[in-house]
């Protein structure tokens, strides 16, 4: 292959590589933020993100791991909550989301809670529709948020799992305003 075909090809397959921006969803005083998992190569982006919107708890969906000690050291606690990538949640993984929703925001009410997977598309976006639906959205009506934000975000299967959720009216109560970040 000559220099300018290996050029043209090597040009085609950085533009196949997508990344995702940070994008949030707000409803009913709460603020979603659905990120990427972090690199190493940009995770002062990231804290700087963090900062922005005055995140103090990272909650963490994938198993692949990255060094938590720049997050740490600018005092935003990262919570290991991984689940496998392309499926719902366990029931352990929703309860332990909602114990950090209502602790951040009773700790205060302008904290926010990032939480990421790898490409911010599935089991991110899966908890942010769980906070919706619980918030008092149709399942239908969360996803459709989620998606007109995030193309292709959530999978077939963790669809059909949003359709069979049923809300226990686990965020009524709190009345609070807060940020959450995805």
């Amino acid at each position: 292959m000559e220099e300018s075909g290996l050029d043209a090809a090597c040009e085609s397959r950085k533009q196949s590589v997508i990344t995702y921006g940070p994008v949030e969803i707000a409803h009913k005083g709460y603020r979603f933020l659905i990120t990427m998992k972090p690199t190493h190569a940009g995770m002062m982006e990231y804290l700087h993100e963090m900062r922005i919107h005055n995140v103090q708890t990272v909650v963490k969906l994938c198993e692949e791991n990255y060094d938590t000690k720049t997050l740490t050291n600018n005092g935003v606690a990262v919570l290991d909550m991984s689940f496998p990538d392309g499926k719902p949640p366990p029931d352990s993984v929703i309860e332990e989301w909602f114990k950090v929703l209502t602790t951040s925001r009773g700790t205060n009410t302008n904290a926010c809670v990032a939480v990421h997977c790898v490409s911010g598309l599935g089991r991110a976006a899966v908890l942010v529709a769980i906070a919706l639906i619980e918030l008092g959205l149709k399942y239908e009506d969360a996803v459709e948020i989620i998606r007109e934000k995030r193309r292709g975000a959530i999978n077939s299967r963790q669809l059909e799992f949003l359709k069979k959720y049923k809300r226990r009216h686990r965020l009524e109560n709190d009345k609070s305003k807060s940020c959450i970040i995805c």
